[in-house]
C-alpha cells in the first residue's frame, strides 16, 4: 500500500538518501509500499528525491542533517516514527572512496574516512538499537569488498569498512533478544556519483573491470535489490551476515577466458 493516508506497511529509513545506492534503494522501497524517512546532509538534493518520491504516491518523511552526529541520528528516528509510525528498517548507505596508500594518507585524510564510514554506521546501530527495542527491526550497513580481500592503497577504507562489518556483527548478537537484525553489504566498486573519479576515467575504468572476475563493474540496483530484500518480510531469519554484491572482487582473482 502506498499514499499519504497508509500506515498499513512499517516505515523504513535511509541515510545518505540521496546517493548513487541511497537513491535506487529509495525507489525500490516506495514501490513497495513503505513510508520512508530520508536524510542527507544537503537540504536541495534530499529536496528533490523527496518530490520525485512524493510523485509516485510514496509517504515520506526527510531531514537533513550530518549522520556522524550520533545524537542527530537519533532524533530522526524519533521524529520518523511521531510522523511515520513505527521504524523497522534502516539502511545507512553513507560512504566516501579512498584510494591512497597509508604513507600519503594525512591523519586528516583518515579521520574523515573514519567519519563518513565508520562513525555514521555506528550512530544508525546507536539510533536503532534505542529506537526499534518494541517492535524490532532490520539494519543494514555498508561495508567494501575491500574490508575483506587485500586491495593495495586501500588501507583507509579497508581499516573503516572493516570495522563496520565487525560492528554489525557484535551489533546483531547483543540486540538479536530484542529481534533487531543487523547485516552488512560489501559490494564491489559501483558506478555511482561518488565513484565518478575512478569509473569516469577510462584506464581507471578498464583496470577496474578486470579485477572483477564478472567483468564489470556494478550498477546501484545490483546493491539497492539486496538492500531493499533484508529489509523486507523475506529476510525476518537473516541476521549476522556480510554479502559480497562485487562481481567476484572479494573472493575470485582476474578474469580468465577458458
Amino acid at each position: 500500500m502506498s499514499g499519504a493516508g497508509s500506515r498499513m506497511e512499517t516505515a523504513c529509513a535511509v541515510v545518505g538518501a540521496t546517493g548513487g545506492i541511497g537513491r535506487v534503494l529509495c525507489h525500490r522501497l516506495a514501490s513497495s509500499g513503505r513510508p520512508l524517512a530520508i536524510s542527507a546532509r544537503a537540504d536541495g538534493p534530499l529536496s528533490d528525491l523527496r518530490s520525485e518520491l512524493e510523485s509516485k504516491g510514496a509517504t515520506v518523511f526527510s531531514r537533513s542533517f550530518d549522520a556522524s552526529d550520533a545524537s542527530l541520528t537519533e532524533g530522526f528516528l524519533t521524529e520518523a516514527a511521531n510522523e511515520l509510525g513505527p521504524v523497522t528498517g534502516l539502511a545507512n548507505t553513507v560512504g566516501s572512496i579512498l584510494v591512497k596508500p597509508a604513507h600519503l594518507t594525512s591523519p586528516d585524510d583518515f579521520d574523515s574516512v573514519l567519519k563518513t564510514n565508520l562513525y555514521t554506521a555506528f550512530a544508525c546501530v546507536r539510533a536503532a538499537a534505542k529506537t526499534m527495542r518494541k517492535d524490532g527491526g532490520s539494519i543494514v550497513l555498508f561495508s567494501t569488498a575491500a574490508a575483506r580481500t587485500g586491495l593495495p592503497n586501500h588501507e583507509a577504507i579497508a581499516a573503516a569498512k572493516g570495522g563496520v562489518i565487525s560492528l554489525a556483527t557484535s551489533a546483531a548478537a547483543t540486540y538479536a533478544s530484542n529481534n533487531i537484525r543487523f547485516n552488512t553489504i560489501a559490494p564491489g566498486l559501483v558506478d555511482t556519483p561518488g565513484a565518478a573519479a575512478l569509473v569516469g576515467n577510462e584506464t581507471a575504468r578498464k583496470a577496474s573491470e578486470a579485477m572483477h572476475a564478472l567483468g564489470r563493474i556494478g550498477k546501484p540496483d545490483d546493491v539497492a535489490s539486496l538492500a531493499a530484500w533484508l529489509l523486507g518480510p523475506e529476510a525476518t531469519w537473516v541476521s549476522g551476515q556480510t554479502f559480497g554484491i562485487d562481481g567476484g572482487l572479494g573472493t575470485l582473482r582476474g578474469r580468465v577466458k577458458v
